[in-house]
């Protein structure tokens, strides 16, 4: 796997340096758009509705149209200026139970592989967070976009979901669940029996795409029989890079008397379950007085943009009735 991301989690004051890999993939078969007569491949040219020229992609800029016909050219001028955490930071926001994170809020899956010599912040963040049966909520940037995500455990290895905003959820509201009368105790009875005469742990190797399957078989024949050629990429592997060694027994102890929680810290191999829990507590205090600092910081820096706005209105184009 090539790493697509590199940064470092921020837990209280440890830093973890990591890489961001795609934990899953689409096994779907992909196709080109060709000619149907002689096979050539189909290609698509961006055209201005105005001019009728062709524009090159470093020419286009994204606009915005209201549903009253206003319309808003932004450049990636505009796009800089809007806040955005740390592109190469992984913040900790908190720590919550894992129960209480709905299953339809998980969007996309992360490996984080440590990239440090030494990866004991790594293997100490994996592991408190195994003890407490907790999950994280970071920050994380990515191609542009910031987005909430949830921090667990898999098999000792961190993985980072991101989680869809709340606004992002549609409410299911179905008029024909109205007035549906509820199932007698009979029926729910022989339902339930149902369900255990087929119940058994889950397997997931027992399920297979079968229509991909065959869609590969028909490919691999057509390829045999000499009507088509298969080319194969070679990936180049990573750059490697060394972090810097942190001293976990001093930041850790930095990030407790960051919330008042002074006194001598035992080793680790002397920590009881209770102290780890105490240590993620401490962590949420401290990230939840970062965030608060942050988002003060932000709502002056929003009040300076707003009053510079009419000096900057070159920077945009806007036309009414567009």
């Amino acid at each position: 796997m090539r790493s697509i991301w590199k940064g470092s989690i921020a837990f209280g004051l440890v830093n973890v340096p990591v890489k961001v890999y795609t934990a899953t993939e689409d096994h779907d078969i992909r196709f080109h758009q060709v000619h149907a007569k002689d096979g050539g491949r189909i290609k698509y040219d961006r055209v201005c509705t105005v001019c009728g020229q062709s524009v090159q992609y470093a020419d286009i800029d994204k606009a915005y149209e209201s549903p009253e016909g206003d319309k808003v050219v932004l450049t990636d001028e505009d796009f800089a200026k809007l806040p955005v955490a740390e592109k190469h930071e992984i913040p900790v926001l908190q720590f919550v139970p894992s129960d209480q994170i709905d299953p339809i809020l998980f969007d996309k899956s992360y490996y984080l592989e440590p990239d440090s010599t030494m990866p004991k912040a790594y293997v100490l963040l994996a592991t408190t967070l195994d003890q407490v049966d907790r999950v994280a909520l970071v920050n994380f940037t990515l191609r542009q976009k910031t987005r909430l995500a949830a921090l667990r455990v898999r098999d000792g290895v961190l993985v980072l979901q991101t989680l869809l905003w709340p606004d992002e959820v549609r409410a299911a509201d179905f008029e024909s669940l109205d007035g549906v009368a509820a199932p007698r105790s009979q029926e729910i009875a022989m339902a339930e029996t149902l369900v255990d005469s087929m119940s058994d742990d889950f397997d997931p190797s027992l399920y297979k795409d079968e229509y991909q399957i065959e869609l590969k078989k028909m490919l691999d024949e057509a390829i045999e029989s000499g009507s088509g050629t298969v080319t194969r990429y070679e990936e180049a592997p990573a750059p490697e890079m060394d972090a810097e060694v942190v001293d976990l027994v001093a930041a850790l102890q930095r990030s407790l008397e960051a919330t008042g929680r002074r006194g001598e810290t035992a080793p680790a191999a002397e920590q009881p379950k209770k102290k780890a829990t105490k240590s993620a507590a401490a962590a949420k205090s401290t990230s939840g007085k970062s965030t608060a600092a942050k988002s003060t910081a932000k709502k002056t820096a929003a009040k300076k943009t707003t009053a510079k706005a009419p000096a900057k209105s070159t920077g945009r184009q806007t036309r009414k009735g567009a």
